[in-house]
């Protein structure tokens, strides 16, 4: 009789184990995967600076994940962190994703994109950059990082504010020193101004709070207009440049069509939405095992389109020519 319980207790704990093991390996509805061998990629955002064009990155970069048949909360996770423009915290934030040991790094702006660069020196996680107009100033050409660069139509800008404002002289332009986006941008507005009759006036600020006095500054110096590169400690305020120059009743023109929202009166500009689009298809092609960021070569978005607000135009006294506005996009009274 002994004998005989000591079997069913035996049997019993045989039984229990086999069912504990299948509850453990049972396959998901949803991806066919054991669940136990489930380890959910965490992408690590880290975004200079929360302003319209670089929100339009990130959520591009979403769309394009979902668009390579990718599901969040599925296929991937997201920690997404906010440097508040301040580059020390992008650097931090960078170092915490290593820590973390994310799967993959995506860098909104440049100082984000090469804080998470640095970050993952010595160790195998991938850094896609986004909105980065010269990634080989910011030494981002070589290694296991790939993205997409955003290249300004500085030539259709310039040619814009010729076609709008036909007796003009004088750009100013801020911009931030530390940022190659920007050192990069100004070089070319140098280069190229003199064939459309202008004379760029450029300042060159550290630190956000330099930025208003920088406007002022320019105002003194009597330019007939600014063009707003997309440095993103100047973008970052833009409403309080706006302020300043349209009390001046001096126009400010954008690099893309956010600014133009905003209450710049124009802008030879790109889709950053799209940009980001490309960004999150590239981080797909990682995530899936398809290629490694090292052997991705880095896309170039050129293509741009014009965008005017005439309300902000009319405001200030400009007439939009009808040879710009017919063949433009309308991007004001926006709420």
């Amino acid at each position: 009789m002994k004998k005989i319980i000591s079997l069913i207790i035996i049997a019993a704990m045989l039984l229990t184990t086999v069912l504990g093991l299948a509850s453990c390996t049972q396959k998901t509805p949803d991806t066919g995967l054991e669940s136990s061998a489930i380890k959910i990629p965490v992408i690590g955002i880290n975004q200079f600076g929360e302003h319209p064009s670089l929100d339009n990155c990130r959520t591009g970069f979403l769309k394009g994940l979902e668009e390579s048949g990718l599901v969040e909360g599925v296929d991937f996770e997201i920690d997404y962190q906010n440097a508040g423009f301040d580059t020390t915290t992008a650097g931090q934030i960078a170092q915490t994703f290593v820590s973390k040991k994310v799967s993959l790094m995506c860098g909104i702006a440049t100082p984000s994109a090469t804080a998470c660069f640095a970050a993952s020196d010595g160790t195998d996680i991938p850094t896609v950059f986004n909105a980065i107009t010269d990634p080989a100033a910011a030494m981002l050409t070589e290694g296991n990082v790939t993205g997409v660069s955003d290249k300004l139509p500085v030539t259709a800008q310039l040619d814009l504010i010729r076609k709008i404002q036909p007796d003009a002289t004088k750009i100013g332009i801020i911009y931030t020193a530390s940022e190659p986006n920007s050192v990069s941008a100004i070089a070319e507005y140098k280069a190229a101004a003199a064939d459309y009759g202008f004379e760029i006036v450029d300042i060159s600020i550290s630190e956000q709070s330099q930025v208003t006095q920088a406007v002022d500054t320019l105002i003194s110096r009597e330019v007939d207009c600014f063009s707003n590169l997309t440095d993103n400690t100047v973008v970052g305020v833009l409403a309080s440049i706006l302020e300043k120059t349209n009390e001046a009743g001096i126009p400010v023109y954008g690099s893309e069509v956010e600014q133009v929202k905003i209450g710049c009166v124009a802008s030879a500009g790109i889709d950053y939405y799209q940009l980001g689009i490309n960004c999150g298809k590239i981080a797909a092609k990682i995530l899936k095992g398809e290629a490694e960021a090292k052997d991705i070569q880095f896309e170039t978005v050129s293509d741009y389109a014009i965008y005017i607000n005439s309300e902000a135009a009319e405001a200030l006294g400009i007439t939009i020519p009808t040879t710009i506005s017919e063949n433009a996009i309308e991007s004001g009274n926006q709420e």
